[in-house]
């Protein structure tokens, strides 16, 4: 599995926040611990502009908290608060693929299946980064596919407060080949124009995501003892 710290493509701020995101959802840097610049830079061999860019994407999406005399701080969230935001997920994603399903046009549906046929590679070599940012794309397409420009804005302002979430889920043993099963249920259903059966599916795909996080951050806590 591709290493985030290594991954080409990517500015190197990019790769910090990710990096850091992802331990801090899955409980390796807990709530109340401080982020030091220097040691953050001295570990991806980086200056403090991209440290503080990195930390300040992180703030903007609430996983960091800017604290007087103490710089960012991670900070607390609780699982009901990871289970409401998910909740929430599933209402307009569910609502972005139903009007995806009834407006996308023949160009926009074969770009949807192309990615869903790239990822099945992807999903295969057990590249975790790779199916994320594909998995990105795979939504986004849907988001400008309900030809509403307001709600694909609101669908991606949420999609990017919960990235590292939806991210961590996919860590969870045999996700990725789940993801990727319930992606094709969602494909087919757009396919045949079914917009309510497409909601459906969506609706499924986003709380099995919840619980494939719960499941591997209760797995983290009790393989480190918390």
């Amino acid at each position: 599995m591709n290493s985030v710290e290594e991954a080409p493509g990517l500015l190197l701020s990019e790769r910090i926040r990710i990096a850091l995101a992802d331990e801090i959802t899955a409980g390796s840097l807990v709530p109340g611990a401080t982020l030091d610049e220097q040691q953050i830079g001295d570990r991806f061999g980086a200056s403090r502009t991209p440290v503080r860019e990195a930390i300040r994407q992180l703030s903007a999406v609430g996983l960091v908290e800017m604290r007087p005399r103490r710089g960012a701080v991670v900070s607390g969230f609780t699982t009901q608060r990871i289970i409401d935001m998910f909740e929430m997920s599933a209402e307009i994603e569910a609502m972005c693929v139903r009007l995806a399903a009834y407006r996308m046009n023949p160009m926009e549906r074969s770009r949807l299946a192309q990615l869903h046929e790239d990822s099945l590679a992807m999903v295969e070599a057990g590249d975790l980064d790779a199916y994320d940012r594909l998995n990105w794309s795979f939504h986004q397409v849907i988001y400008e596919g309900t030809h509403n420009a307001f709600i694909a804005e609101q669908a991606m302002a949420l999609r990017d407060r919960m990235a590292a979430f939806r991210r961590t889920q996919l860590r969870e043993t045999g996700r990725p080949v789940r993801s990727r099963a319930e992606h094709g249920d969602v494909v087919a259903a757009i396919m045949r124009g079914d917009g309510e059966e497409a909601a459906r599916c969506m609706r499924a795909h986003m709380f099995n995501a919840s619980i494939a996080l719960e499941r591997f951050t209760a797995k983290r806590e009790e393989l480190g003892g918390g």
